[in-house]
């Protein structure tokens, strides 16, 4: 039997994650979104391409909570972008609302589920979907660091001239310009510590488009923002989770005095199976970039205060 995961928005990011979720084999797909005939029809342009790309598992799209029910993982896409005329309050609120609603009808058709959340501002909006739900934080994870880990390993590889899969860095902290940090400290290529082979200018460099990463894209889009690449990290996480593989990825859990941090959704190393979140690792950090995860876990929690 399949296992079942619910994607929560059929825009270009969850459709293309339910494409790579689908082209997996093992993982029934569920695209649920509130516009009329957009999941349906997506779902079945995407159930055509199985005779060709060799896939059985089942793809629906639905307007309808009850398609959803029996998920093991929904993850949560849905939200608006920011508006003309609109204030940083007003988004954070209109989007809580969202996600506040979302994650609460898939609680009901899903008991069991584990909440993976990509919805912006996502560090606030994990927040939300622990509250309404009021489930484990092992149960709610958010997606933003494996995104920008993503990017910083690419621009390492280009930059160094290497194989992408022989970079090992991670981005902590929050899922913004001012909140992420990119860790050098500890940053490897082959083995090597990334300062044995690039002197700090061009670490510095990196770093900075790392930090300029969404923006860079958006900014060559013009309409719209990156998709390919959070699809992929989301549907890395989806696959750890339901094949136990018990990775180790960055990603957005809830501190209770790790880093000396507590009550607040941070990016930071974690161990992801079967259970969502099972352990959260402490990894030695440089000073400044132990006080920028300190001030990542700050912002959230003023983020979250102003939350209605």
């Amino acid at each position: 039997m399949r296992r079942k995961v619910t994607v929560v928005g059929a825009g270009m990011t969850g459709g293309t994650m339910a494409q790579r979720l689908a082209e997996t084999g093992y993982v029934d797909v569920v695209m649920i979104d509130i516009i009329e005939g957009l999941p349906q029809g997506k779902a079945l342009d995407l159930a055509e391409s199985a005779p060709v790309v060799g896939f059985d598992a089942r793809v629906v799209g639905t307007n309808d909570w009850r398609d959803t029910a029996g998920s093991d993982v929904v993850v949560v896409t849905s939200g608006v972008p920011r508006r003309p005329g609109m204030t940083r309050e007003e988004l954070l609120n209109t989007n809580a609302g969202i996600v506040r609603e979302v994650c609460q009808r898939a609680l009901e058709q899903s008991p069991d589920a584990i909440f993976i959340i990509f919805a912006n501002p996502m560090d606030a909006m994990c927040h939300v979907a622990r509250d309404v739900t009021g489930l484990p934080r092992q149960r709610v994870v958010g997606q933003g660091g494996m995104l920008d880990s993503a990017r910083y390993r690419t621009f390492i590889a280009w930059e160094v001239g290497c194989s992408v899969e022989d970079v090992h860095a991670y981005v902590l902290g929050g899922h913004t310009e001012a909140t992420m940090v990119p860790v050098v400290s500890t940053a490897m290529v082959g083995g090597i510590p990334l300062t044995h082979l690039l002197p700090k200018e061009r670490i510095e460099a990196v770093v900075q488009r790392t930090r300029n990463g969404g923006a860079e894209v958006v900014s060559l889009l013009k309409t719209g923002s990156a998709f390919y690449a959070p699809a992929a990290a989301t549907v890395a996480m989806v696959e750890s989770i339901l094949l136990d593989k018990k990775r180790i990825l960055p990603c957005c859990a809830y501190l209770e005095g790790e880093y000396g941090i507590r009550g607040a959704y941070t990016g930071v190393p974690v161990r992801l199976g079967a259970g969502g979140v099972e352990a959260v690792y402490e990894a030695p950090l440089a000073p400044d970039e132990l006080e920028g995860l300190r001030r990542a876990a700050a912002a959230v929690q003023e983020l979250v205060a102003v939350i209605k």
